[in-house]
């Protein structure tokens, strides 16, 4: 194991705790200690998705997007930096990611109009289709992905599937499950939960 200066945080009574609890997870694999993690920060970087986004929905997705991708690098943190500096730099490049993507589908047309000879106005988007290196990668991602999902229970497995596989929307999902609205929340926040704890045992 590589020996690290743990000098920058030695004096923070917070931040020790967090480091504590970092290698708990990250070198013996302690799920309560990956519990406390996201019970400790899960409410401000939540608010911080939801000031970037003003959607709460989107925040709670980046949220435990956030978590996730900060539990399989945990391997590379280090105490240069405290935890919570770390975790909300992913956050926030997780919301700047977001909003990059919503700028990208939100173009103004007005701003690609070409008049012609007709006097019809033209919109000379840009391709974005994906190249064929691209197709492929997209491709192993998502056969991936479709491995791990379905190692979920039934009821998570289809709510996954709905969401990020056929694009519904929360309100689509509890309409075509015939569910409450609320359940397919948790649902989706658990089977969320479930995956990265089965990619974090993949990737281990």
């Amino acid at each position: 194991m590589v020996t690290v200066d743990t000098e920058a945080i030695r004096h923070n009574e917070k931040a020790m705790r967090d480091y504590q609890l970092v290698l708990a997870a990250r070198d013996r694999g302690d799920q309560r200690a990956y519990a406390d993690l996201m019970k400790l920060y899960r409410e401000p970087i939540y608010m911080l998705l939801l000031r970037m986004t003003h959607n709460p929905t989107e925040a709670d997705d980046l949220t435990i997007e956030t978590f996730g991708k900060a539990f399989c690098q945990l391997h590379t943190y280090t105490p240069k930096n405290t935890f919570s500096t770390w975790l909300f730099s992913i956050a926030s490049n997780n919301g700047i990611d977001f909003i990059r993507r919503q700028r990208l589908d939100l173009v103004s047309l007005n701003t690609l109009s070409v008049r012609n000879e007709d006097d019809q106005y033209e919109y000379p988007l840009p391709s974005d289709s994906p190249n064929p290196e691209q197709l492929l990668i997209n491709k192993q991602r998502t056969e991936k992905l479709r491995e791990v999902v379905a190692q979920l229970k039934p009821r998570y497995r289809k709510v996954i599937e709905m969401r990020y596989f056929d694009e519904l929307s929360y309100e689509e999902i509890a309409e075509k499950l015939r569910i409450p609205l609320g359940t397919v929340k948790i649902h989706l926040r658990r089977a969320r939960l479930l995956l990265f704890e089965i990619m974090k045992e993949t990737d281990s």
